[in-house]
């Protein structure tokens, strides 16, 4: 079974950095997660990075990822239109070095 991995981009409503990096360190450990990592990349955005056992567990666990996000969403701008307050994209590691 391939690794499995998630990455979203998240745009913070200015003065609401802090309480938004304060949730995503009290997250909850789940089952199949190898590594979950939020990089701040400017002022006001971010990137949630998860890497997985496999796609089924990250699958299993999106109850709890989106439980995260609704979490948050009040302190999110959005994107656009088309994709709202996320931009999110996951796939299967091709490559792990």
């Amino acid at each position: 079974m391939a690794k499995h991995t998630n990455v979203v981009r998240f745009k913070v409503k200015a003065g609401h950095q802090a309480e938004f990096e304060s949730i995503f360190r009290e997250t909850t450990v789940l089952d199949g997660r190898l590594l979950h990592i939020l990089a701040k990349t400017g002022d006001q955005t971010y990137v949630g990075y998860g890497l997985w056992e496999s796609e089924r567990h990250m699958q299993a666990a999106m109850p709890a990822m989106i439980d995260l996000l609704d979490s948050t969403r009040h302190l999110l701008d959005e994107w656009s239109p088309e994709l709202g307050v996320t931009d999110p994209v996951s796939g299967s590691v091709v490559f792990e070095g």
